[in-house]
């Protein structure tokens, strides 16, 4: 079973920048970040395919946030610019973690990011 490992997160001000890193300890497919705030629930912010060719984001991060990765390694990174007090969560790596996956089957811990006003 793959394994997935974040790192990156902090406390930054508003206006600043972070990286999210999440370090895979095996072959991935498909991988995202999700964020989960306090009462909320957990939902995505960006995906990127296997090949790295195709991503998506959520509305309120586009333009600030951006997902890329690096298949040499098998990590995936979030760098977040222009961050928000409304950014302020905790930070999932997820992927599909075989070619027959039907979703997000395998996550990380999470990395608490906290931007303050």
């Amino acid at each position: 079973q793959v394994q997935l490992v974040e790192s990156g997160g902090g406390l930054v001000q508003a206006g600043g920048s972070l990286r999210l890193s999440c370090a895979a300890s095996g072959r991935t497919y498909g991988m995202g970040w999700f964020r989960q705030a306090p009462g909320n629930e957990r939902v995505l912010v960006a995906r990127i395919s296997s090949s790295g060719a195709n991503t998506y984001y959520v509305d309120s991060v586009k333009g600030r946030f951006t997902i890329s990765r690096d298949n040499t390694n098998g990590a995936v990174y979030l760098q977040m610019n222009s961050l928000r007090p409304e950014d302020t969560a905790v930070y999932y790596c997820a992927a599909y973690g075989s070619p027959w996956s039907g979703n997000y089957d395998v996550w990380g811990q999470g990395t608490q990011v906290t931007v303050s006003s």
